[in-house]
């Protein structure tokens, strides 16, 4: 459960992220208010899978979806720059996200 619970917190990372761009500097008020909600659910998230996590590999694991969600967002959605050497950066963070779940 507490897997589920990072990895959920993860995803929403990367809407927080999204948000925090579309809020223009916390100008528009939706964007802003997805932006505090998406934070503060991903955050308690995160603080309750560390109950039975170890900080480390959860924080590291939180993170990591959030980068490569939000970076696989800004590609497909958002006209961000695609090439070979992002994809595969991005594959190796997913394949350290699957070793520290695997090794935990």
């Amino acid at each position: 459960m507490a897997w589920l619970l990072l990895i959920l917190s993860g995803l929403l990372e990367t809407v927080w992220a999204i948000a925090l761009d579309a809020s223009r500097g916390f100008t528009r008020l939706w964007p802003s208010v997805i932006f505090l909600v998406a934070m503060v659910l991903s955050m308690v998230g995160l603080s309750l899978a560390l109950k039975s996590i170890p900080v480390g590999t959860g924080y590291a694991v939180w993170v990591g979806i959030g980068a490569v969600g939000t970076a696989t967002v800004g590609m497909v959605w958002l006209g961000e720059a695609v090439s070979v050497a992002k994809i595969c950066c991005l594959l190796l963070i997913i394949s350290g996200i699957v070793g520290l779940r695997v090794l935990e």
